[in-house]
């Protein structure tokens, strides 16, 4: 397992960065979005990472928690990628899984041309799609964050 040692909130959303540009890349046959989990306690450094992630993509608007609305979205730039639309998932709030179901999962992770970034993707751990890309996050100290790719 590879693990991600930061030492600031600058250095994360670098590491995010370089990680978006290294999995933007379309899969040969893939039949649904590419899925990202973020897993950890709050403050471990999940929205920092979609930050940086999203700006590797080339979003340019203000990545913020999607914590009380749940999905945000957010239109890639046409760069010649595949990939069209990010969506950024906080399912802290969900309580049934139904809760994101009604809010259209089946579409979003069924189109090939989204990324989807999802925090507390254990919450939602019935409906994942098999190839979910997994990372584990836990904060070092005050400033240092551990990223691991799990799966």
């Amino acid at each position: 397992m590879k693990v991600f040692v930061s030492s600031s909130t600058r250095k994360t959303q670098h590491f995010a960065k370089q990680f978006a540009h290294d999995i933007a890349v379309p899969q040969e046959g893939s039949e649904g979005a590419l899925v990202v989990g973020l897993q950890g306690p709050l403050g471990s450094g999940k929205t920092t990472f979609a930050q940086g992630f999203a700006r590797g993509l080339g979003v340019i608007e203000k990545i913020l928690s999607p914590t009380f609305v749940i999905i945000k979205r957010y239109k890639i730039p046409d760069s010649g990628s595949s990939f069209h639309i990010l969506y950024h998932i906080d399912c802290y709030r969900i309580e049934d899984v139904r809760d994101i179901l009604e809010l259209g999962w089946e579409e979003i992770v069924s189109d090939p041309r989204n990324i989807v970034l999802i925090e507390w993707p254990e919450r939602i751990q019935n409906i994942l799609p098999k190839d979910i890309l997994l990372l584990e996050f836990q904060a070092k100290g005050e400033y240092e964050r551990a990223i691991s790719l799990v799966h």
